[in-house]
């Protein structure tokens, strides 16, 4: 099939014919393979385990990796990011109780700098499934959304991206919307919501057309049994019986840590009842079932019935929030973000352009001046922990924020700072990515950054039994993990910015999206106005602690006088003001200092040496040396001009050192440039009264 010009291919049968599932899929000349295995020996584990991998090699550019090893070593971020978005429509699709490992791998072997291939990778995993043994309930697809002078474009190049105005990424079954991802520049909702139908338009084409293909190889082949768990169900009744009551008090506590405190208590005492040291797998499973399950209905059944959520607020109202800015003294610009009990310390630094992140990119190489990222400690949960590297929702979770607050960035020759937020979560109980973005405008607002509007972001829950529902603002961490859907949503007062969705459920209507959306604006506007009256602009002074960086255009053909041989002139410069100087290819240079007076000595010093000399004009100059026949004097920065013995007085000398001396500042008028040999003529006898 042709998405937005190009050909979108998938194959099979030639590659990885021992893996469960294999294909081959191309959009353009960009190709990836992409593999499904299962162990058919399911695991003790009480979840699924999936694996997904996403790797580009550097031949599918043809380039040969950097490094000592020459070699492709840990994943980057974009890798990491990639592997997060095909599993999350994925995960929803095996069957609920299985636990048999399960692994998906895409590997870019083919890039042709126009179309990337984490997208399609979601299209040929899906794809990989079918034609393999392993359960897998759903054939889905997904698609990339772009928004370019009014017009939705399927899948854009990297070039269209460049000017679009969203970039939304649509998966789904023919049936539902599973997920959706993305950011834009202040969009509309209904505009966000014609782009998903787009979307979901597209990915019904793709999932024809992998089912052509699994018709054309014979048919899927049949899929192995994963055996519902074996359970006492008149055992499961009693226990829901016996503990009914004691959960359905420990739910309505308010404060979380309390809350589990009373419904592990509730659930103890339950197993205390029906278990002990005998007690066979079976029965064990059938105990620890019957409580979740009972748990779960509780909760979801008070929200439905009641109106009523397990923290004691309505559907749509807000968490209490309190905010605090400038809290640490050192840091440039510094806020602490708490909605209900999730808080995040969120802190800028601003750098130089040296401080820029180099991405090494298979479509080609740029730097990154903004950048967001995320911690979560085990303490903001009360746990005990490994403090490792950023793992994969962290990095998820960061880029989500990033990616929501960037388009309200200012430019970079606006404001020439390279700015890295780090939001280190202190308190979690939902919704930590969402305090992550009212944390990071606070505190790029606090640190003096010229951000176009402020940003703040709000999770959104569905809990939906028959055809009741329920929309939830500003879900908790137990309302995300037992509810039906995780709906992310930041933005301006103006429009939305990112958004994030994941459903467990078939029926998510366009109105039920839209309601969430129209909810999740209301919210968002609560959130801004708290954000207001704590600080309603940035501030107009940048940190004492920052850096201070000015830039001055220069022409392009001046940049190696600038620099001068080996760098002499720059490093000069760099050595009287004590500052810092970068130049770019287009002419703009960045000069970073401790100070301001610093900075504009380095500009004035500059300015003068990209400045040419005028006839007429009259200068102060430097005597830099003397000779027989004249005196050099510097009348610009690295310009001399001649100062001829006869351009001295009026009068005749016989020695220009009986008037001016080495060192001293005189003033002289330009009396001729010669641009062919560089020679300047300047005379000091024109600027004196002639005796009578």
């Amino acid at each position: 099939m042709t998405i937005n010009g190009s050909e979108l291919v998938i194959e099979t049968g030639r590659v990885a014919k021992q893996s469960n599932g294999s294909v081959m899929i191309s959009h353009g000349d960009t190709v990836a393979l992409v593999t499904a295995c299962a162990n058919k020996r399911p695991t003790d584990r009480d979840f699924l385990p999936l694996f997904v991998e996403f790797r580009e090699r550097s031949y599918a550019a043809g380039k040969i990796p950097g490094g000592f090893f020459k070699r492709e070593s840990r994943p980057s971020d974009r890798e990491t990011l990639s592997c997060r978005l095909i599993d999350r429509p994925l995960r929803p699709l095996f069957p609920k109780h299985m636990r048999n490992e399960v692994q998906i791998a895409s590997h870019t072997v083919s890039h042709d700098g126009n179309h990337p291939a984490d997208v399609m990778s979601i299209t040929g995993a899906s794809c990989a499934l079918a034609l393999s043994d392993i359960p897998c309930e759903e054939i889905i697809s997904a698609v990339r959304v772009g928004l370019i002078e009014g017009e939705f474009v399927a899948n854009p190049t990297f070039e269209q991206q460049e000017e679009s105005l969203m970039d939304l990424i649509v998966a789904g079954s023919d049936e539902m919307v599973m997920m959706i991802e993305g950011g834009c520049e202040e969009v509309s909702e209904d505009q966000v919501l014609d782009a998903i139908e787009f979307g979901h338009a597209v990915v019904r084409e793709q999932n024809t057309l992998q089912r052509k293909l699994v018709e054309l190889v014979g048919g899927a082949p049949a899929k192995f049994e994963v055996p519902a768990p074996d359970v006492d169900s008149a055992l499961m009744d009693k226990v829901k019986a016996f503990a009914e009551a004691d959960l359905a008090q420990a739910i309505t506590i308010t404060a979380k840590l309390e809350r589990q405190d009373a419904v592990s208590a509730a659930k103890d005492k339950a197993k205390a009842e029906f278990l002990s040291d005998d007690s066979d797998a079976r029965t064990v499973r059938s105990v620890k079932g019957a409580l979740g399950d009972l748990e779960k209905s509780l909760m979801r059944n008070r929200v439905i019935k009641e109106k009523v959520r397990v923290d004691g607020r309505d559907l749509t109202t807000v968490r209490p929030i309190e905010i605090e800015t400038g809290v640490l003294p050192r840091a440039h610009g510094s806020a602490l973000f708490t909605r209900g009990e999730t808080q995040a310390l969120v802190v800028t630094t601003l750098g130089t352009q040296r401080d820029e992140q180099r991405i090494d990119a298979l479509e080609g190489e740029s730097w990154k001046s903004f950048m967001l990222h995320y911690n979560f400690p085990p303490f903001s949960v009360g746990e005990v922990g490994f403090f490792r590297g950023a793992g994969r929702r962290e990095i998820g979770h960061g880029m989500l924020a990033e990616r929501s607050l960037e388009p309200m960035v200012p430019a970079n020759e606006d404001f020439p700072y390279t700015i890295r937020l780090v939001s280190d979560i202190m308190e979690s109980n939902g919704s930590s990515s969402m305090a992550s973005v009212c944390g990071g405008s606070l505190a790029m607002m606090d640190a003096g950054v010229p951000m176009h509007a402020p940003v703040a972001g709000v999770a959104m829950g569905l809990i939906k039994e028959g055809d009741e529902i329920a929309i939830l603002t500003d879900i908790l961490g137990v309302e995300d993990h037992l509810g039906d859907m995780d709906f992310k949503v930041t933005g301006t007062e103006q429009g939305i910015t990112a958004f994030q969705l994941d459903t467990k459920i078939s029926g998510l209507t366009r109105e039920i999206m839209r309601q969430a959306l129209e909810d999740a604006r209301n919210a968002r506007l609560h959130i801004l106005g708290k954000m207001n009256e704590a600080l309603p602009a940035a501030r107009p002074e940048l940190s004492q602690y920052a850096p201070k960086i000015s830039t001055i255009q220069i022409p392009t053909t001046k940049i190696g006088e600038l620099i001068g041989p080996g760098g002499k002139n720059i490093k000069r410069i760099q050595e009287e003001t004590g500052a810092n100087v970068e130049v770019n290819d287009d002419g703009i240079v960045f000069v970073s200092s401790p100070d301001q007076a610093a900075g504009q000595a380095c500009i004035d010093l500059i300015a003068g040496m990209m400045a040419s000399p005028e006839v007429g004009k009259t200068y102060n100059g430097k005597v830099k040396r003397i000779t027989d026949f004249g005196a050099f004097v510097e009348i610009l920065p690295n310009k001399e001009g001649l100062l001829h013995i006869s351009e001295v007085d009026h009068k005749r000398i016989a020695k220009v050192d009986d008037v001016i001396q080495e060192g001293e500042m005189v003033d002289v008028v330009v009396l001729e440039v010669d641009q062919a040999k560089g020679r300047i003529r300047l005379s000091r006898k024109a600027l004196l009264e002639k005796a009578e």
